[in-house]
């Protein structure tokens, strides 16, 4: 699957074609039911969400996406944690983080414990 979609982002003018390892963790592997794939690129931590929910649906872009609101770009919703080479996003450009060739995306569920 993955080789198909580079072939149709390569097709629809993407000059550029990085590869991104993504690894999803606890209940988003339930969501995706994936534990990690390769077939998503994205230039910014945002583009790849966008690609991501766009594939796996509503359901995961309601974890990772705060409700929108008309005329403000998306936001995080506060369920999730974002790291780019094990950097939080948060301590790097956030939501526009840029990506880079074999970089490493892991999403986790912000998780509550007692």
């Amino acid at each position: 699957m993955g080789g198909q979609l580079l072939k149709s982002l390569r097709s629809w003018g993407y000059k550029e074609v990085i590869r991104l390892k993504v690894k999803f963790f606890a209940l988003l592997r339930d969501i995706t039911r994936v534990k990690e794939t390769v077939d998503f690129t994205g230039g910014t931590v945002l583009e790849l969400l966008e690609n991501l929910c766009s594939h796996y649906g509503k359901r995961l872009a309601e974890w990772i996406f705060a409700p929108s609101v008309v005329g403000k770009k998306k936001e995080l919703s506060g369920n999730v944690i974002i790291l780019v080479n094990g950097r939080a996003i948060e301590h790097l450009a956030g939501i526009e983080t840029p990506l880079k060739q074999d970089d490493e995306v892991a999403i986790f569920p912000r998780m509550a414990g007692g």
